[in-house]
């Protein structure tokens, strides 16, 4: 934050950028998601916290990795299970029901936004919150998935683990060749979350959607995200490229610093709600209590 700035002052900047620009895209990224309680992948530099991720790939051909992925899962599952929408999120959503923001395209596999209210939101990477058999292409609720789990693996169960990003945790058994996988009830195949893993593509119609977005945007606002996966940083350089001003809001350094008109270090769950505030839309999922839990502007 630029000295002398409050985040009154911030708040004021960015109603000013939304304000000239009715149809901005929001890109939005696990920071959106700390306040809610979900751990995010980097630090404020930008570098990646903790080992290198599952890749795609690697769960599809290797049973021994998928066992190590769903005993993790099934430690860490439970914080996304119970999370709820924070205020940046349910500001996100006011904004949309008052026409102040476009479309949202969201890296986040939380959910969080459909909880809020929001109704025009993309998930890139998909929702954690389904799974698929990787046979028959069925999908079930993780939280039926969550009770297979449980009641074959009872001693994993009882694990202790620190929380990481997207449901995973920080579980290293012994021993994993007696972990039960999950299974599908229908052809007894196994079983993936619906999500983009590392290693994997966005899928093509998701992808099309989201640049379609982008073009019929006006600028740009980036919440949450320090856009180093490129699948979030290419929407920088694509409204860079157009000559689209381009907002971030983000605690720490961004992979697109030098493309932005206008970069708010503050958290989005304090400084979203005044920006909704001061463009005067409030809607069910925003009650004016929520708009700041200091209880002032």
């Amino acid at each position: 934050m630029a000295e002398g700035f409050n985040v009154q002052d911030r708040a004021e900047e960015l109603a000013a950028f939304l304000d000239r620009h009715a149809r901005t895209l929001v890109l939005t990224g696990a920071g959106l998601s700390t306040a809610s309680g979900i751990p995010d992948y980097r630090d404020r530099d930008g570098t990646r916290r903790g080992k290198q991720p599952i890749q795609g790939p690697e769960f599809r051909r290797s049973a021994a990795v998928q066992r190590r992925y769903w005993a993790r899962s099934m430690v860490g599952w439970p914080v996304l299970a119970r999370a709820t929408p924070n205020r940046g999120h349910r500001a996100l959503a006011a904004l949309e029901a008052g026409g102040k923001i476009g479309f949202i395209l969201t890296q986040n596999v939380d959910g969080l936004h459909h909880q809020a209210g929001s109704h025009a939101v993309l998930e890139l990477h998909g929702n954690i919150h389904t799974v698929a058999c990787l046979d028959c292409g069925a999908q079930f609720p993780r939280a039926f998935v969550q009770t297979q789990l449980q009641g074959a693996n009872p001693h994993v169960a009882q694990a202790m683990a620190t929380p990481l990003p997207d449901g995973d945790a920080a579980l290293e058994p012994d021993s994993l060749t007696e972990f039960q996988l999950p299974w599908c009830v229908h052809c007894g195949g196994n079983l993936i979350p619906d999500v983009v893993f590392f290693g994997d593509n966005v899928p093509p119609a998701r992808t099309a959607c989201a640049l379609s977005q982008m073009e019929a945007a006006d600028a740009l606002l980036v919440v949450g995200s320090s856009l180093m996966v490129y699948s979030g940083f290419r929407y920088c350089r694509m409204a860079s490229a157009s000559g689209k001003p381009i907002a971030a809001v983000n605690l720490g350094r961004t992979r697109a610093d030098d493309l932005l008109a206008l970069k708010l270090e503050e958290s989005a769950e304090d400084l979203l709600p005044l920006v909704a505030r001061m463009l005067n839309v409030t809607s069910p999922e925003l009650p004016p209590e929520l708009i700041d839990h200091r209880g002032t502007l």
